[in-house]
């Protein structure tokens, strides 16, 4: 489970397509292009277009450095998978 809210707020699990919408809103709210982001953010603009567009995989890392140029944050869980009951 993937989890993405402002610091300040819970929002709950979101799709990824979510994921995308949420980005963007916090992008323009904060008032700046994807470019800007893609830039202190360290990553390409193409990047963050896919992202916002709730498509591609991007890598975690790349997803969690948005999030913190955004002032968003994440809360993950991993659990364990039983493949003996697959």
């Amino acid at each position: 489970m993937i989890t993405f809210a402002p610091k300040s707020q819970y929002i709950g699990n979101m799709t990824q397509q979510e994921i995308g919408n949420a980005i963007r809103e916090r992008r323009k709210k904060l008032g700046i292009n994807q470019q800007t982001l893609a830039d202190l953010a360290c990553v390409a603009v193409n990047t963050v277009v896919a992202i916002e567009r709730g498509e591609g995989n991007p890598q975690l890392s790349t997803l969690l450095a948005i999030l913190d140029t955004l002032g968003l944050q994440t809360d993950i869980n991993i659990k364990q998978l039983d493949y003996e009951k697959m």
